[in-house]
């Protein structure tokens, strides 16, 4: 009888204590310490992932140091070779080997192609073109006054490159290009028969070309890299150079000439044995120069976005990284090399590593932990859930009577004091019904207290069949009712008594096999309105006093005045 219970306690009373009830904290415990569970493991996940990031930035920091100071090996052989060559064109040496050579070129100058080799064969040979050649390229000139003294210090430094090439197995193609019509080559098995297609090819190139005064006006150290025809195809290379002048006068180019199978092995041995991720070599317009992949496996190419992506990264920093889908990229602008070294690290690769076996045992501790707190929340719940459905049962059956399921005497008297208190509070009437089933004691000797039962149970469910939802009713003797009436004049209470009355006494029940009864029930009726007194005891007694004035007068029938009232 939920309507019955309305008065029990304030709204907001209420309120609170259906938001503080046991299942709905246990299931905010539940969440806070599932919320905080994940956020500690997240954090964990997040801690991981920086070290691991910061594990490869430091692994790419290191290969990149390694592979900078190789290429400042060659660049150091570059500033070394120009310095000797300018100080053999201020002072060359007075031997009568390279005086016979300045001889032998005034000679051959004419020659379409020419070479000089001296007979000791300790110096690399010294390969030119005509005269005529040079007068019609706008870029090369003869006009030096110390063109003897140029080719006098292109064959001493070509006998440092062959004494270089010769100690050190060096591989690379080291050269000068001089703008007088000749040069020298430190791996002369690279050159062909055709001296002049050789030299129009270098003086073409671009790392010739970009050492003029006009587009290096600095002089320093370029790196380029470009796609050369040969007989095999195109072939990308890459070259370092360094312009010679002396008396602010451009006399060639020193260059190092590197193939991308080079620059491969100088990753390789800057890798010093790191076989986690992929290295890559880019130039400045993310040309993919050399990868540490082996030559049978074909490393996945950066999409054209992913490569815009980088290089507007490289733009505004010299190290950083990102990640692109399934890769996490990593890069580091190269000192020593007009590019970028970027490391490339699959996530399945992470996965196996140190990183991702740590990041599965996190997952699988959280989800451990998180399906125990699941079920130990199923568990928690459940028994709170029985516990407060015992808790409310055991609440219930203190504040009702088992048979009548109405309010029982000491529950009945207590809201009615309450209520009571609120109807004074706001000047409203309140009223008291007292109702006693009539011959009762015979129905239960005569028919059994199984019969008594019933009849009890019928006038209950008339009672609640006709009161108001804020009314209360309450069994407080055998066979004896109580209802309090908050806001009931005396009229309404008589007018609601008589209609009880009338619903009891109309009605013939059914209490045994082709046995029915008619019952009737006397009452007695009290109001505040009579004497302003709100006291319940008070009102309970005129109502019982006027009750048996009812059944002095002849039962079934209700007495609303005279008694103790008057």
């Amino acid at each position: 009888m939920p309507h019955l219970s309305r008065v029990e306690n304030p709204r907001w009373l209420k309120r609170l204590s259906h938001r503080s009830s046991p299942d709905r904290v246990v299931n905010v415990c539940f969440c806070v310490v599932l919320l905080f569970s994940t956020l500690l493991t997240w954090r964990e996940v997040v801690v991981l992932e920086d070290a691991y990031i910061s594990s490869q930035r430091n692994s790419l920091e290191n290969v990149t140091h390694e592979f900078n100071n190789q290429l400042q090996v060659s660049i150091e052989r570059l500033i070394f070779y120009r310095n000797g060559m300018q100080a053999a064109l201020e002072r060359p040496l007075a031997f009568d080997v390279l005086h016979n050579a300045g001889e032998e070129f005034e000679r051959k100058r004419t020659q379409h192609q020419w070479s000089i080799l001296l007979d000791n064969q300790r110096t690399l040979p010294v390969h030119g073109v005509s005269d005529a050649f040079v007068d019609d390229t706008t870029i090369l000139s003869r006009d030096s006054l110390l063109l003897g003294n140029e080719l006098t210090a292109t064959l001493e430094v070509g006998y440092l490159l062959r004494l270089s090439t010769t100690l050190k197995g060096d591989s690379q193609q080291m050269l000068y290009v001089s703008r007088a019509g000749f040069f020298i080559a430190s791996n002369p098995t690279m050159l062909s028969n055709d001296v002049v297609g050789q030299y129009y090819a270098l003086v073409t190139s671009p790392w010739f070309v970009d050492q003029s005064e006009r587009t290096n006006p600095n002089r320093g150290i370029r790196w380029v890299s470009w796609m050369l025809d040969t007989p095999e195809g195109p072939k990308r290379r890459i070259a370092v150079s360094l312009p010679v002048d002396y008396q602010h006068y451009w006399h060639g180019v020193l260059a190092i000439d590197f193939s991308l199978a080079q620059m491969k092995h100088l990753l390789s041995t800057a890798m010093q044995g790191e076989k986690e991720g992929e290295y890559r070599l880019y130039d400045r317009q993310m040309n993919l120069l050399a990868s540490s992949l082996s030559v049978e496996a074909t490393p996945q190419p950066l999409s054209n976005s992913e490569k815009a992506q980088l290089a507007r990264a490289l733009e505004y920093d010299n190290h950083g990284g990102m990640r692109f889908a399934t890769r996490y990229v990593n890069w580091e602008k190269m000192r020593n090399f007009d590019g970028v070294l970027v490391r490339i690290h699959p996530l399945n690769e992470g996965i196996r590593g140190d990183f991702g076996t740590i990041s599965v045992a996190l997952s699988l501790v959280w989800a451990l932990f998180t399906t125990m707190l699941i079920i130990s929340w199923v568990v928690i719940r459940r028994m709170v859930r029985n516990m407060s459905t015992l808790q409310s049962s055991l609440q219930w059956q203190a504040w009702h009577d088992g048979l009548t399921r109405l309010y029982n005497r000491s529950t009945l008297f207590d809201l009615a004091a309450k209520a009571a208190r609120e109807c004074e509070l706001h000047g409203e009437s309140l009223s008291v019904i007292q109702l006693d089933l009539d011959y009762f004691k015979g129905i239960n000797d005569r028919f059994g207290h199984q019969a008594g039962d019933r009849v009890l149970s019928h006038v209950s469910s008339t009672i609640v069949s006709q009161i108001r939802k804020d009314d209360l009713a309450g069994r407080v003797g055998g066979e004896e009712f109580c209802l309090v009436m908050p806001g009931a004049s005396r009229k309404d209470a008589c007018a609601m008594a008589e209609r009880i009355r009338a619903k009891i006494n109309n009605r013939e029940m059914l209490i045994g096999k082709g046995t029915t009864l008619r019952i009737s029930a006397s009452f007695g009726v009290s109001s505040s309105d009579e004497k302003g007194i709100y006291d319940i005891e008070h009102l309970q007694s005129v109502a019982d006093g006027r009750l048996y004035l009812a059944k002095q007068n002849g039962r079934n029938q209700v007495c609303c005045q005279g008694g103790a009232s008057q």
